[in-house]
């Protein structure tokens, strides 16, 4: 397959495209990028790369970093983490309050923010120094020891996180919290801050590509079991209520977040990143979904 060659198109597609959204301006921060970015880099199971645009910028990944919290979850406490977090798509706003109320404290599932903060929790349980265990967690599968937080769009996060406040807050009151609300927000918006590219994202969601397993090192992170359930759930839940469109789209497990990234990936072929960073109205970047509707039309790839 000439991925490069895909990559040549869409990228010429897109270059004069204007397409509606709008930069994420509830964190301060994130208000800031040039709308006008867009990169995308695709890495196969033969450890060759493929890209174009800015995809070696690093931005923040935001709810992208949910699914690296989860395997990093599902590693330390298995399939016990079921008992606090359903796996059932959730149909309303990655930030609902109401769906929270109504099922009890137990999240709809772990890519919505509930869902997220519960995961936080259990790794603030289990490390330490969950930061520093999160950052461990993605040297290892990047091979990139400089992947790390960035601190202003943390604090831009906690600034106005109020309804993450509320949320984890209405957690605790259900007992689905079980440390300090401060202590797990504090590394929920460090998490949600993390710098990466498009190449960094791509070459950190191969192990969703080849059983859990990096191909640089050839060292298994995740036995090919876990890899199947969060496939599974990217595939359903990975863009809140937009899931069903992409699926129906795209075709692939994949995942996005605020900071208009999206990682995307075809289990035993390729992972790919992509970032523009006007998003469509449910929070998911318009252009990124677009190109990726366009790479499994042209390379005739998606799961279905």
């Amino acid at each position: 397959m000439e991925y490069q060659k895909i990559l040549n198109q869409i990228e010429k597609e897109f270059s004069e495209t204007k397409l509606s959204g709008k930069v994420a301006s509830y964190i301060p921060e994130l208000a800031k990028v040039p709308p006008d970015k867009f990169g995308m880099h695709l890495y196969d199971r033969e450890a060759q790369h493929y890209c174009f645009g800015d995809s070696n910028e690093r931005f923040s990944i935001q709810s992208i970093s949910k699914v690296f919290t989860l395997a990093l979850a599902m590693k330390v406490v298995g399939d016990d983490l079921w008992n606090r977090i359903d796996v059932e798509p959730s149909g309303d706003p990655f930030n609902s309050l109401s769906q929270l109320e109504n099922e009890g404290g137990i999240p709809r599932n772990p890519f919505i923010n509930a869902g997220a903060l519960v995961v936080a929790d259990v790794l603030v349980t289990h490390f330490s120094n969950p930061k520093a265990a999160l950052l461990t967690f993605l040297h290892e599968i990047t091979g990139d020891q400089t992947i790390c937080y960035d601190d202003t769009v943390a604090a831009s996060e906690e600034s106005k996180g109020y309804r993450n406040y509320a949320l984890a807050n209405y957690l605790k009151s259900f007992g689905n919290i079980e440390n300090d609300v401060e202590e797990v927000l504090d590394f929920y918006f460090h998490q949600c801050s993390l710098a990466m590219s498009c190449k960094e994202l791509a070459q950190a969601f191969i192990i969703f590509v080849n059983e859990g397993t990096t191909l640089e090192s050839d060292r298994e992170i995740l036995t090919a079991q876990q890899v199947k359930r969060i496939n599974a759930l990217m595939q359903t839940c990975g863009f809140y209520d937009e899931a069903g469109e992409f699926s129906f789209e795209v075709g692939l497990p994949g995942k996005s977040g605020v900071g208009g990234g999206i990682v995307a990936v075809h289990p035993n072929r390729y992972s790919v990143a992509v970032w523009s960073p006007p998003l469509n109205p449910k929070g998911n970047s318009a252009l990124g979904m677009a190109a990726l509707e366009r790479l499994t039309a042209l390379t005739g790839f998606s799961i279905f």
